[in-house]
């Protein structure tokens, strides 16, 4: 059958179409295409030619590139099987480095101090919802059937040549996230795929709720999968999809799709404060894990997510100073611009990092104005030490500790101004 003519105003080139296939292919000329072809790619493509291997640039690196981006990383797919590969790389003295990915077709091989990753075109021949065992492939289109989104399943050959099997290309046209096939089969074959979904639509659709019914009934009816799928594998999406756009919205649909029980969210999540949270931070880059504290009613909410997902200690200890003190540490009634409470909170704070927390908790409380003050301001070091009570005869621990602390108060109370002989000599007057 014809394909249909899909046209980037960034492409330029011929548009050719193949007579008796589902695609259309066209011919990207634009500097970041070009960008790419360094000394590195450019000695691996001409070693897979020289060995009649077609090689081409796979998955997302596809799909930056036809959004007018230059992709941070590139994967390669071949027709060569992973063995192929490693005698022609021997062959030409160059060096693969690791290779735990060979059993699931890929070699990564350093050149010209490049690493490429090259994996072989596969099929999946049986999943069971995490892994899949694989079979070798040279057909291009069985490879890009079993990838999760059309707009993931695209190739790019090395001339800038477009291949395009489940139309990808319309569908990041028009801002749409479908499923290759059966999104009830791709979601089986690894129910990570969900969280996928939901990552990707923050990144590519243009407005909230344009979801395909059936997709949504899918994700439903596979929620129990993730339920065996690693803690830190959940983890790595779900902080993308707070990252991206429709973040507040993505994770109220999780709720009503009945995820949240199996990611280690709390069953009673208060969706509604991550909302207000997300809507008025969403301009400051709030971290996912400020974002996600909306959730929490209390820090053993916290506890469990760690125990599912395996968040880092950086982030557990952000969710716990959220929890803790978005109520409590507020701005001054008598002085709403002052940063006067927060930054004394830091001067005082044992916490680590707690200037960056507490950029966290006024983006948390929409306190932009305080927020913008706050990244400005530098820690000032409190001028008076023990060493320079002693100095003036004071010798018991016990009394300096008391005059510090009390000369600390007066420091503060001067918004950090008082140099350390106006202090010093607060003490003599004394």
């Amino acid at each position: 059958m014809w394909g249909r003519i899909f046209v980037n105003p960034r492409v330029t080139g011929r548009i050719n179409l193949l007579w008796n296939c589902s695609f259309v292919t066209m011919q990207l000329k634009t500097k970041e295409f070009q960008s790419l072809f360094t000394d590195g790619l450019n000695s691996i493509a001409e070693l897979f030619e020289k060995n009649h291997f077609e090689l081409r640039i796979a998955g997302g690196a596809v799909r930056d590139l036809l959004s007018g981006k230059r992709p941070d990383d590139v994967d390669f797919a071949t027709t060569a099987t992973p063995d192929e590969m490693k005698r022609m790389f021997q062959a030409a003295g160059v060096r693969m480095i690791n290779n735990k990915g060979e059993k699931h077709g890929t070699i990564t091989a350093r050149i010209h101090n490049e690493n490429f990753e090259v994996t072989t075109l596969r099929v999946d021949v049986q999943t069971d919802g995490r892994h899949a065992e694989v079979e070798f492939t040279t057909d291009w289109k069985q490879d890009a059937e079993r990838r999760d989104l059309t707009i993931n399943s695209m190739f790019f050959g090395l001339d800038g040549t477009l291949y395009d099997y489940f139309n990808g290309y319309e569908d990041l046209k028009n801002c749409k996230v479908r499923f290759v096939g059966s999104a009830e089969q791709r979601i089986q074959e690894d129910y990570l795929r969900i969280l996928r979904y939901f990552r990707f639509y923050g990144r590519v659709a243009a407005e909230a709720g344009e979801h395909d019914a059936e997709t949504l009934q899918a994700i439903r009816e596979n929620a129990q999968g993730l339920a065996a799928i690693s803690g830190e594998r959940i983890w790595v999406e779900l902080k993308k999809t707070l990252a991206g756009n429709h973040a507040a919205h993505l994770v109220e649909i999780m709720y009503k799709l009945g995820l949240a029980q199996y990611m280690g969210l709390p069953v009673e999540g208060n969706v509604a404060e991550l909302t207000r949270v997300w809507q008025q931070s969403r301009g400051w880059s709030p971290k996912p894990m400020t974002l996600l504290s909306a959730l929490f009613r209390c820090s053993a909410e916290v506890d469990k997510l760690d125990l599912r997902l395996k968040i880092s200690r950086e982030e557990k200890n952000l969710g716990l100073f959220l929890v803790k003190h978005r109520r409590e540490l507020v701005k001054s009634a008598d002085e709403p611009d002052s940063l006067k409470p927060f930054t004394d909170f830091i001067i005082d704070s044992r916490e680590p990092d707690a200037q960056s927390k507490m950029c966290e908790l006024l983006k948390y409380q929409g306190e932009v104005r305080l927020l913008a003050q706050l990244q400005r301001w530098a820690i000032p070091r409190f001028p008076v030490s023990g060493h320079d009570l002693r100095k003036m005869g004071i010798s018991s621990g016990k009394e300096i500790g008391v005059i510090l602390q009390n000369l600390r108060d007066v420091w503060k109370k001067s918004h950090y101004q008082m140099g350390k002989d106006e202090l010093l000599n607060s003490v003599t007057r004394s």
